[in-house]
């Protein structure tokens, strides 16, 4: 009996471990078993798309690429690409605080008017101003203000309180705070000196006033209207589909064209001037079309840098100036400009001064009375 028992028992162990080696060898070596992990392969997530970020020199910095993981969690989806820096949509996407408005300096007085230089904050830097303020009684809902936006002055030749002198004049003699602020890297103002067309860095400097404006126990927030010259017509353009606190603008002999117009007129024989043509812009403009492609190829991407596409959202009306004679900025950019506001719904005044240069020099006194009226009328005299 004893001896049945193990004669059984020995086949019964080879059995089983000829079973034993008929599953090791249906078995892949390559991948391991986890027990309770199903193991899928995956192709690895993409690299997310580089983000553009708002500093006074703004790189291109892409993330690290990540590591392929082996998950059970579904793969994420990579974030939307941020704005490009000259977009619109990057703009408002900013915050604007307007911090730190200080009276620096007393200068010598003007009619009926007090004139300081001021300073405030803009993405850390410690911009200047001049700043002046009507005498008399204050209403009670504040001063009126006029925020005045240069053109191009070679940053290194710029002065606060130079140029500009009868423009200024005009507008504090009738009542309003003037704030005409030193973009970055102009005159004391702290921060490198940028293309306005080419970096958003003087838009954002502007933005930042108009905040310190609204902050600022004198003036009325409600009663903000803005005046911009050539590069500052540009800027003023960019900042009345930005800030609904803006409440009209006056623009001359502006460089208001949208990118794909004036990288078409700007460049046309009669304005290839070392003067007339922002430095840079060829170079750029090869640049943009590498990276982006002409205005042909992506037209999405040319309209959401370019103010113009959004003239449904001006935060009031516009009353424009350019002399047909301007040899600094094409007339055609303010004719087509009228013509687009009028499509798009807007308010619009325009006038074209025969025989008038970059500075409307021979037409001054009516364009400069043109502009007051426009101001009373939509600024000194609307009501919150």
């Amino acid at each position: 009996m004893a001896q049945r028992t193990s004669g059984w028992m020995a086949r019964l162990l080879a059995l089983v471990v000829l079973i034993l080696l008929l599953v090791a060898c249906q078995q892949s070596p390559s991948i391991p078993q986890t027990p309770g992990v199903l193991i899928t392969p995956t192709s690895p997530p993409a690299s997310p798309t580089p983000t553009f970020t708002p500093t006074p020199n703004p790189t291109t910095t892409p993330s690290p690429s990540p590591t392929a993981t082996v998950t059970t969690s579904p793969t994420p989806t990579p974030s939307p690409e941020s704005p490009h820096p000259l977009s619109i949509e990057f703009l408002r996407q900013q915050t604007y605080l307007g911090e730190g408005l200080t009276i620096e300096r007393t200068l010598e007085p003007g009619a009926n008017y007090d004139r300081y230089i001021a300073s405030y904050l803009s993405e850390g830097n410690k911009l200047f101003a001049l700043l002046t303020m009507p005498r008399g009684e204050k209403p009670v809902s504040g001063w009126p203000v006029i925020l005045f936006n240069h053109g191009y002055i070679p940053p290194k030749k710029y002065r606060t309180t130079e140029r500009y002198e009868t423009y200024v004049d005009a507008f504090a003699r009738n009542g309003y705070i003037v704030f005409r602020p030193d973009y970055r890297g102009h005159g004391d103002s702290e921060g490198e000196p940028v293309s306005a067309y080419l970096h958003p860095g003087y838009v954002i400097d502007v933005l930042n006033a108009t905040a310190a404006m609204k902050n600022f126990a004198d003036a009325d927030p409600n009663r903000i209207g803005m005046w911009g010259h050539s590069q500052g017509g540009f800027i003023t353009l960019r900042a009345m589909v930005v800030d609904a606190a803006i409440r009209a603008g006056v623009i001359w002999a502006g460089a208001v064209a949208s990118y794909p117009d004036m990288l078409e007129i700007w460049t046309q024989p009669q304005y290839i001037q070392p003067h007339s043509i922002p430095q840079g812009l060829g170079r750029w403009r090869q640049e943009m079309f590498n990276e982006h492609g002409t205005p042909a190829e992506n037209p999405g991407f040319w309209q959401s840098i370019s103010a113009n596409s959004y003239l449904t959202d001006l935060s009031g009306p516009v009353q424009i100036h350019h002399g047909d004679r301007d040899a600094d900025v094409p007339v055609e950019f303010s004719r087509i400009l009228e013509t687009q506001i009028r499509d798009a719904g807007g308010t619009v005044e325009y006038y074209e001064w025969a025989g008038a240069d970059h500075n409307i020099s021979q037409s001054f006194s009516a364009a400069m009375q043109h502009t007051l009226d426009f101001f009373d009328r939509y600024v000194k005299g609307s009501q919150p």
